[in-house]
């Protein structure tokens, strides 16, 4: 979800995707597109978590995020919901779709930088039915990390220098407060 403007915002610059504001003389960074953001915390019939890695231009270098996206960006789908959006997002990132559905929490991506605000949801049921990777400006690649050894894995790449996205973190909490999985 992004928040809507307020009467005493001032627009100091705008681009084609971003624009910065001024707040009462804080200043903050909104997305000109989209209506919100969803990540994706799916999980396998295997128990695999499911996580994409791509380059962001903006760290210069590959991060380790769940499967993400904007909601509401594509001129041909101005109107999908947010769970339409994650469905779209897991299949264009893992090549994935998924049975069973949960929303789980919205939370801000970074308070002090952005209005932006991401609404993590829970798939289970995976089927594989696509190759996955991104669109055609991204190049990500899918991995598949058994729950079992996710934090032996998460803690060798972080090690190896791999930049993690904070919401892994948040996605291994809420899988250990909100399912039966066990690891």
């Amino acid at each position: 979800m992004i928040l809507s403007a307020q009467p005493t915002d001032c627009t100091i610059a705008n681009t084609p995707y971003l624009r910065l504001i001024d707040r009462g003389g804080w200043s903050f960074v909104q997305r000109t597109t989209g209506v919100g953001v969803v990540a994706i915390i799916a999980v396998t019939n295997e128990n695999e978590l499911l996580l994409v890695e791509q380059n962001r231009p903006p760290v210069n270098q590959s991060v380790l995020e769940l499967p993400a996206g904007l909601v509401g960006d594509l001129s041909d789908l101005p109107l999908e919901n947010l769970e339409q959006a994650a469905k779209r997002e897991l299949l264009e990132e893992a090549g994935y779709e998924a049975e069973n559905w949960v929303e789980w929490v919205t939370v801000a991506s970074s308070a002090g930088l952005t209005d932006e605000c991401v609404t993590l949801f829970f798939a289970q049921g995976l089927k594989k039915v696509g190759l996955g990777g991104g669109d055609a400006n991204e190049k990500i690649t899918v991995h598949q990390v058994p729950l079992a050894k996710i934090d032996n894995y998460l803690d060798q790449r972080v090690r190896s220098g791999t930049l993690l996205d904070g919401r892994v973190y948040a996605a291994l909490y809420f899988l250990r407060a909100k399912t039966d999985l066990s690891f």
